[in-house]
This record gives structure tokens, sequence and C-alpha cells, in this order.
């Protein structure tokens, strides 16, 4: 379905996996996010982060994909980090079985040796227990305090939970793609690597 005056689409996508192994769009990522927080008048490097995942389902294109018992989805789960701009930092795939603490660290990982000026991280309740000590032992000077918002015993019906909004808003503007509505990707980078193309999209945009 791409536009008539494109190569065949064999071509382009060769120049998509090409860039893709080569990490052209991670950088261009990290270079528009900086200037996108620079512009909000917000240092280049966060302080604090919001962790969630999306599960999504797939089309029948093959490659990793499980079952998602508490959404009731077969497919795939976006795990992302953003900054409280609702910008991504991390964004891991993995198959929708897998469960969030489990992919939490796939995102928390990196913090070991990328920004450290991060110290603050808000999570839902899926996120509590163990993964509380392993985030506080990721570094051994400057500690990342993962901090679990819990929805209130007494509280009933839809909610806006203190910072959970924003992740939240990150995935609204993902499915706003056509192409982020299901995972049509055989390869989870490729997943991954989509979901980068979005948000330098939406960025790109506010240029204009």
């Amino acid at each position: 379905m791409l536009p008539r005056e494109f190569p065949h689409w064999r071509t382009v996508y060769g120049y998509f996996r090409h860039w893709t192994r080569s990490g052209l769009w991670d950088r261009l990522w990290d270079y528009l996010r900086a200037w996108a927080r620079l512009h909000a008048g917000r240092r280049t490097a966060p302080t604090a982060g919001i962790v969630d995942s999306q599960s999504i389902k797939t089309a029948e294109q093959g490659g990793v994909r499980g079952y998602d018992a508490g959404k009731h989805v077969v497919g795939r789960k976006r795990h992302l980090l953003v900054d409280t701009l609702g910008l991504i930092l991390e964004v891991v795939v993995t198959s929708a079985a897998v469960q969030d603490r489990d992919g939490a660290r796939g995102v928390l990982g990196p913090l070991r040796q990328n920004w450290s000026r991060l110290t603050q991280v808000w999570a839902d309740g899926g996120y509590a227990g163990e993964l509380i000590q392993w985030v506080w032992q990721l570094r051994s000077q400057r500690r990342v305090h993962l901090d679990i918002v819990k929805r209130g015993e007494r509280r009933s019906g839809f909610h806006v939970l203190p910072k959970r909004w924003i992740v939240e808003r990150t995935f609204g503007w993902l499915l706003k793609f056509r192409r982020l509505r299901s995972d049509y990707e055989q390869s989870t980078t490729h997943s991954r690597a989509m979901i980068q193309l979005a948000m330098i999209n939406i960025v790109l945009r506010r240029v204009h």
C-alpha cells in the first residue's frame, strides 16, 4: 500500500530493515526526543519516568506471540518507559504472555548505564513486589526508586491515577497510527522500530 511514486515494496523494506539493524531509528529518535525536551523547557536527560505495558493483537505473520490472560489478548505486549512528557525512553516488545514485572526488567535494566539522572519511576500495582528491590539495586549510586501508584480500595469506575495518565496518553498516541493498532511485524525488532517511527512522526509534526 505504498504511494505509487515509491520504489517496489521489497526495496523500501530492504532499506527499513538495514536502517533498523544499523540503529538509525534509535539515533534519530534520541536526537528528536532531546530536541523536544529542550523545546519544552526541560533538560535533555530526564529525572523521572513512568513504566507500563500495552497488549496488542497480532496479524497472522508469525513470530513471537502469546496470550495475555488479564486482557484476553492473543498477541504481543509493548513495554514502555516514558518521561514526564510522555516521550519514550525505552521500549521492549515481547509475547503478550510475559508478565508486566518481567517485561519491566527489559525497559528498566538499561538504567544501569543509561539515563544517569533518572531516579524516580512510577508504575501501577502490577509492578509491585520484588521488582521494587531489583530496581533499587540497579545502581550503587544515584539509586532509582520505583513508586507504585495504587487505586483507592473504595473507589470504583474510571479514575485518573497520578502520573499514570502520562504513559496511557502515549499508548493513545500510538494507536492513532493504523499500522500500530495491531502488530503486523514478524520480528519484534521491527515492531520496536515501528513504534520509534511513530514517535518520530509525532515530534516532527510539532516542529511545524
